[in-house]
């Protein structure tokens, strides 16, 4: 089964991570299908602290992905904000 989650990248209490769609047995930071995003919790100034291909995550839901409880969190944020 696809799913739609993070993926950690970042340094040592520096989190950055990458919205991907994957298998759901792949490890967290393993292999993944294709990249959708990002979200960078600590986003400072102009920088961009969620950015996702909506189209993409659309697409892979209407094909059956189910999507983490945190990516569902951080859509329904866009959401809200559009």
């Amino acid at each position: 089964m696809v799913t739609i989650r993070l993926a950690r990248a970042g340094a040592k209490k520096r989190p950055f991570y990458h919205v991907v769609a994957t298998e759901k047995s792949s490890p967290r930071d393993g292999r993944f299908i294709e990249r959708l995003g990002y979200y960078n919790p600590n986003a400072k100034g102009g920088e961009q602290k969620l950015v996702v291909d909506t189209a993409r995550v659309e697409h892979w839901t209407k094909n059956g992905a189910q999507v983490s409880e945190r990516v569902t969190f951080l859509l329904k944020g866009i959401a809200q904000a559009a």
